[in-house]
């Protein structure tokens, strides 16, 4: 018996002992910027065992995005600004993929096998959208929903080298689509408070509608100024290196939260 096959249609995924999966901070600020972070936690419901993945899997990239949970949460905490964050691992379902994406829920990540996303049926893959996807999803457009937000920026992070050993130059990007003054603005405010990082537009990824969902779904949809922000995960991977760009991105948000 495969670890999923016991979630059917009108069974629950998550149970008591899970946590929930939607963290809100500062949930009634009125600061006008909401933060979002959809690959903050790495957690696997217990009814999914751990994929079959070993914990190696897990605190890699391919489980979350390392160091993007910590500085958003202190980005909200000296800001004090509202800030959505999901719990469980990207593996488990991506809060930044369309839910009925092929890496929604991948067999495979970075070229490690996913044995626990095997020959998901419909059902299963139903409960994961239903009881993870659907209540971050609906946080986020709440908060993004209220009178006094007025921009929202979503914190990623990305491996500084692809699986082929080439480097990536970039110590912090920004993604966007239609939108391009609000990148642009947030990489003029970088370079006034740090003219030496190497600042990458749509880089190493692209936005489109069929592997994305905050630039299209969130941030477009809305009409808010919106940016995806992606930090090198090796400058953040433990805590002075997230206490270091958050203290950057502090005085850049802060900034570009005065101009709205």
């Amino acid at each position: 018996m495969s670890l999923h096959t016991s979630v059917g249609e009108s069974e629950r995924l998550l149970s008591p002992l899970d946590p929930d999966p939607v963290t809100i901070i500062n949930g009634e600020s009125t600061f006008p910027v909401l933060l979002v972070c959809e690959h903050a936690g790495q957690i696997v419901p217990q009814a999914l065992g751990d994929l079959s993945l070993n914990a190696e899997a897990l605190d890699a990239h391919i489980g979350w995005d390392i160091g993007a949970a910590g500085v958003t949460r202190l980005l909200a905490d000296r800001l004090g600004a509202p800030a959505v964050l999901q719990s469980y691992s990207r593996l488990v379902i991506d809060c930044n993929r369309p839910p009925e994406a092929p890496d929604s829920m991948p067999e495979m990540s970075d070229g490690v096998p996913v044995p626990g996303n095997r020959g998901l049926t419909p059902d299963q893959r139903a409960a994961r959208k239903r009881e993870i996807f659907d209540p971050f999803d609906a946080a986020v457009k709440k908060l993004r929903g209220l009178p006094h937000c007025q921009a929202i920026l979503s914190i990623h992070s990305f491996n500084p080298q692809l699986s082929d050993g080439v480097k990536r130059p970039w110590e912090i990007s920004f993604l966007y689509r239609k939108d391009t003054a609000t990148s642009e603005r947030l990489r003029q405010l970088v370079l006034e408070n740090a003219p030496n990082l190497t600042i990458g537009m749509n880089e190493p990824y692209q936005i489109d509608d069929e592997s994305d969902w905050f630039v299209p779904r969130h941030g477009e949809e809305s009409g808010l100024p919106h940016s995806l922000i992606e930090i090198r995960n090796d400058l953040i991977s433990d805590a002075a290196g997230q206490a270091e760009w958050a203290k950057l991105m502090t005085a850049v948000v802060h900034r570009f939260a005065t101009e709205l």
